[in-house]
């Protein structure tokens, strides 16, 4: 397994990163298990979830699952990084009431200790924000991330889906009053998707963060869909169905799967290695449903792109180019 530096804490963390929102809602409890149990094996040491996964009646249950999995011992929780994150109402519907949701300090406290119980452990290692709370002021954040550090309940406080300038203004915030800061940003990043180039990882990289893309796969787009749907596999909802409705969009996709072909390579497992080829990430994170969707991801470990193949992907699938140059005209 491959091991790099967490942003500018002192973990060492691999370059793949066991995403968990799959399990309860597509992938049982035992599977799920067994999968970790696995991913935990090979090494995948950094695991990602959320309090809100599980969703709708069953938020908290992916949470749960992560909590019986530790309390089987064997080590399992110290040889975890264990990132969740908060910001959703997890009250149930239709009981919500004013501050069980965003990112004010009540519900900091109130979350961390839902997600403490639920995932049956001491401390958090990663205590992420799932998404900008723009009426919490961020002296007020780290005031309660200051406490939580202190009681231990966490160790390093993380974003999710921030832009650049919210990145900026919680690092100048932390450090006007000697505090870390953010440490990582989870952010959307694929080939398809590629905006995250512009000032979400430059911002990330000036302040030290270690960056987590989600997506990988771009809801299934990248990941041989038009294949699948030859052979009547692929699923009629979702990201990939809809976009594919867009002729433009097919037509990157044929190509890419085209492109790919040629070189007897995996789309999915490609879309992996491409993002441990782009500056600044850390490692993508992989969202298996079933035992072999981890295997495929882990081969992506191993896949080395040719620069020819690289300014291929980029031919398909452009970058919008460096930053500031590429906001000229």
């Amino acid at each position: 397994m491959k091991y790099t530096q967490f942003g500018r804490t002192g973990l060492k963390v691999s370059r793949l990163v066991l995403g968990t929102m799959n399990f309860g809602p597509q992938t049982d409890e035992s599977t799920s298990h067994g999968i970790m149990d696995a991913a935990l094996e090979a090494g995948l040491n950094l695991v990602d979830t959320a309090n809100v996964y599980g969703w709708g009646e069953n938020k908290g249950r992916t949470e749960e699952i992560l909590g019986t999995w530790f309390a089987q011992g064997g080590g399992r929780r110290d040889k975890t990084i264990l990132a969740t994150k908060m910001y959703g109402n997890m009250a149930a519907d239709g009981d919500a009431w004013p501050n069980h949701d965003k990112i004010s300090a009540v519900n900091i406290r109130r979350s961390v200790d839902a997600s403490l119980k639920r995932l049956q452990t001491d401390h958090i290692d990663v205590y992420q924000f799932h998404h900008v709370d723009r009426n919490t002021p961020f002296e007020e954040i780290w005031q309660a991330v200051d406490v939580l550090i202190q009681q231990g309940k966490i160790l390093y406080a993380g974003s999710s889906n921030f832009p650049g300038y919210k990145i900026a203004q919680a690092n100048e915030a932390a450090a006007r009053h000697g505090r870390v800061g953010l440490v990582s940003e989870q952010c959307l990043y694929n080939l398809a998707e590629r905006r995250a180039e512009m000032e979400v990882i430059p911002a990330a990289q000036e302040y030290g963060l270690g960056v987590i893309p989600w997506s990988p796969l771009h809801g299934g787009l990248l990941g041989g869909v038009l294949k699948k749907e030859a052979g009547g596999k692929r699923r009629k909802d979702g990201r990939s169905a809809s976009a594919l409705e867009r002729t433009e969009v097919r037509e990157q996709v044929q190509a890419y799967e085209n492109l790919l072909d040629k070189h007897g390579l995996e789309p999915g497992e490609v879309a992996l290695a491409w993002l441990l080829t782009r500056p600044g990430v850390t490692g993508p994170i992989v969202g298996p449903r079933t035992q072999a969707q981890l295997n495929s991801a882990l081969r992506a470990l191993d896949l080395e792109l040719s620069e020819e193949l690289l300014a291929s992907l980029d031919e398909i699938f452009p970058g919008p180019g460096p930053s500031p140059e590429a906001f000229a005209w």
